[in-house]
């Protein structure tokens, strides 16, 4: 009995630890680099939304889990080694929550891009996104679902790319009104 106690706690206790439903519509990535392949990475995260677990809203969870994981913790950091996070904040915009991550690298490598060489385009692999983000736009060209790598000129100085993270439907809820209150 004694056991068969402690193992519905456990489950209880996993279901809330991993119940964070935490995504966004969108993600806008901008790099921009220097002559020596450095610069700054900037991602915004636009319409940041909490999707219900399975009909309870647990926005207001997922919002402090946003708040000490993402803009007052490490993960960014942890999601980025080898670069500098610069700056992170939540702000509103058209009407939705969105967040900006500002970071600085010192290498293509550390921002997730790649260049074979001097006279290659600079490349950036979307396959290791393929479960969590679709391509939608760049200033570059997409690869396509058989080659998921976008492809910059390797004259451009500032790569842009949009992906598309999550249609929000009547299982999401907006986490505006929870960074209302906290502000």
């Amino acid at each position: 009995m004694k056991k068969s106690k402690f193992n519905l706690f456990l489950v209880f206790f996993l279901a809330l630890t991993v119940s964070s439903c935490l995504t966004v519509e969108k993600k806008e990535y901008t790099f921009e680099l220097k002559d020596n392949h450095s610069g700054t990475l900037t991602i915004k995260y636009i319409n940041i939304i909490s999707m219900k677990d399975d009909t309870t809203d647990i926005s207001e969870s997922d919002f402090d889990d946003l708040i000490s994981t993402y803009l007052e913790g490490d993960q960014i950091e942890n999601d980025y080694k080898d670069a500098v996070v610069i700056s992170k904040r939540l702000f509103e915009e058209d009407g939705v929550l969105c967040g900006e991550v500002v970071i600085d690298f010192n290498d293509l490598k550390s921002a997730g891009l790649f260049q074979y060489d001097n006279k290659s385009p600079f490349m950036l692999n979307l396959g290791s996104f393929s479960d969590t983000e679709s391509y939608l736009n760049s200033n570059g060209e997409y690869g396509g679902e058989i080659m998921p790598v976008v492809f910059w000129q390797k004259s451009l100085k500032t790569l842009t790319l949009t992906t598309s993270v999550n249609s929000p439907d009547e299982t999401c809820v907006s986490l505006l009104d929870e960074y209302n209150n906290w502000k």
